[in-house]
C-alpha cells in the first residue's frame, strides 16, 4: 500500500532545490489541522503543548484513515503561520510579539468524522497532550507566493527575510497579501544548527502605485 505523501504531490512547495533564490510559486487551498498562539516559540509553553497536540491528533487521523478508508498518508511536516501588528518585529527578533498559527497539511479525504473521531480517541489516552480541544480542520489559501529553501538556524533567517521585504518585493513591484509562513522540513531535535532546512514563504499580490 503505497503512502500519499504531500512532498511528492507537491515537490515546488514542499521539496524546492537548495540553490534556488527567491522564486514564485502558486499555492492551492489546501487542509490542514490549525491551532493558535502568541508570544516567543522558545518560552510560551502553549507553543510546546500546541506542536504536540497537533502531531499526536496527526498521526491518530492518519491511523483511523487507513482503517476506515484503506488510505495512508505520510503525516506533514509543521508548519507555522507568523504575523504581527509591526512586521518589522520579525528581523528584529522581537518575538514575544509574535502571533502563530501552527499547522500540519491533511489530505483531501480527511472529513470532520474522520477528524472528530481521531480526536475523540487521542482525549481518551491516558498522557492526552493538552490544547487538543483549540485544534481545528480547516482549508488554508494563500495564492501567488514567493519563497526560499532557508539552510541554517533559525535565528539566521532575519537578513533573508530582510532582503525579502527591502529588496525582492519592491524591486519586483510586489506587497504582502497574507501572513510569513515557514515550513520545518528538519526535526530541531536531530539536526543541528547549520543544518536545518526551513521553507520561507510570503504570499504577495502587486503593489499598487
Amino acid at each position: 500500500m503505497g503512502s500519499f505523501d504531500i512532498k511528492k504531490i507537491h515537490p515546488s512547495l514542499y521539496a524546492p532545490r537548495a540553490r534556488d533564490d527567491f522564486h514564485i510559486v502558486e499555492v492551492p487551498e489546501m487542509l490542514f489541522l490549525q491551532i493558535d498562539g502568541h508570544g516567543d516559540p522558545n518560552e510560551a509553553p502553549a507553543y510546546a503543548e500546541a506542536v504536540q497536540a497537533l502531531y499526536s491528533l496527526s498521526y491518530a487521523i492518519r491511523a483511523t484513515a487507513k482503517h476506515g478508508l484503506g488510505r495512508v498518508h505520510t503525516v506533514g511536516p509543521l508548519e507555522g503561520l507568523w504575523s504581527a501588528e509591526d512586521p518589522r518585529v520579525f528581523v528584529e527578533k522581537r518575538k514575544s510579539d509574535w502571533d502563530w498559527t501552527l499547522l500540519i497539511w491533511q489530505p483531501d479525504w480527511i472529513t470532520t468524522d474522520i477528524f472528530d473521531e481521531a480526536r475523540a480517541k487521542t482525549i481518551k489516552k491516558k498522557k492526552a497532550p493538552s490544547g487538543l480541544d483549540r485544534v481545528r480542520l480547516a482549508l488554508y489559501a494563500e495564492g501567488t507566493s514567493v519563497q526560499i529553501l532557508h539552510i541554517g538556524s533559525y535565528d539566521d533567517e532575519a537578513p533573508v527575510l530582510a532582503r525579502l521585504h527591502d529588496e525582492y518585493l519592491p524591486e519586483h513591484g510586489l506587497t504582502f497579501s497574507g501572513r510569513h509562513h515557514e515550513i520545518y522540513l528538519s526535526d530541531p531535535r536531530r539536526t543541528e544548527p547549520a543544518k536545518l532546512r526551513t521553507i520561507l514563504r510570503q504570499p504577495v499580490t502587486r503593489a499598487t502605485t
